[in-house]
């Protein structure tokens, strides 16, 4: 405390306010940090580090695993306690929700084949679709993203500003474009109408996936999607404002590929990312 305020006050004035002698407060000036006072900088300095290359986007099971990656000895308790003490947060997440899924429609809808079942022992067993919607000065950006429920990884997306079946279609497209399935496949959507319609049902066929479909109005069942959703809401989108679709377009782009994909460490697939993950099967 003295150290703190020695600008503003007398240290003689404070160390006799507070009973403590001036030699000792001087002893400690000179005094090495010890080394437990060392290792609890190098602890911090490497959250700050880490919590900067994540964008802020990292909470303490996260920052963890990185510094137990850079050899620091330290547990998820430390961690979580010296993010408090210096104010280092993840972002903080805001709630926001457009509905983008019209399930009253003619067209037929399939049984739920997934049944919330989300787990793969390899790629290409079950993929999840959905379409979400992102915000922008000049007009709504939809997004229609695949992902590979083994590994969490984004394998087709495509962004339009209207909700037409060309969405989902161009997204499915690239799916199979990256991945190349061997069948059999499970292809688990919302009954929306673009992912009912004739023109999906269609490329569906053409590509041999078996169709599963959620039940009415529940989120629930095509859960996975809807975190990966939340998670870029919340690291990215509730976080800036887009002036134009392109500039989200850019954005969402480079957090695809360049964060989530890549980067971004899931507690699911024991804090490594979905390529990480993906590479450790073969």
């Amino acid at each position: 405390m003295i150290h703190d305020h020695r600008q503003h006050f007398e240290v003689k004035l404070m160390c006799e306010l507070l009973d403590v002698s001036r030699q000792g407060y001087y002893d400690w000036i000179d005094r090495p940090p010890s080394a437990a006072a060392d290792h609890r900088e190098k602890i911090v300095q490497a959250i700050r580090q880490a919590h900067v290359e994540s964008h802020c986007r990292y909470g303490s099971p996260n920052i963890h695993q990185d510094l137990l990656e850079q050899g620091l000895d330290c547990c998820r308790n430390t961690v979580a306690k010296r993010m408090r003490e210096h104010g280092i947060q993840s972002i903080i997440h805001r709630k926001f929700r457009v509905t983008t899924t019209d399930s009253h429609h003619d067209h037929p809808v399939f049984e739920n084949r997934l049944n919330r079942d989300f787990a793969a022992t390899a790629p290409n067993q079950k993929w999840a679709a959905d379409i979400t919607y992102i915000p922008t000065n000049e007009g709504p950006l939809y997004l229609a993203g695949v992902v590979d429920l083994f590994s969490r990884k984004i394998i087709g997306w495509s962004m339009k500003d209207t909700l037409h079946a060309d969405l989902c279609v161009e997204a499915l497209e690239m799916a199979v474009a990256q991945r190349q399935p061997r069948l059999p496949l499970l292809h688990h959507s919302d009954r929306g109408c673009q992912y009912a319609g004739k023109q999906y049902q269609d490329k569906l066929a053409e590509f041999t996936l078996e169709c599963s479909m959620s039940r009415v109005g529940n989120c629930w069942d095509n859960a996975v999607v809807e975190s990966l959703w939340a998670s870029l809401k919340n690291e990215l989108v509730f976080q800036r404002t887009f002036d134009t679709r392109q500039q989200a377009q850019d954005a969402i782009f480079e957090w695809i590929t360049v964060w989530y994909n890549r980067k971004r460490r899931h507690s699911s697939l024991g804090y490594i990312s979905p390529e990480a993950f993906e590479a450790q099967q073969n």
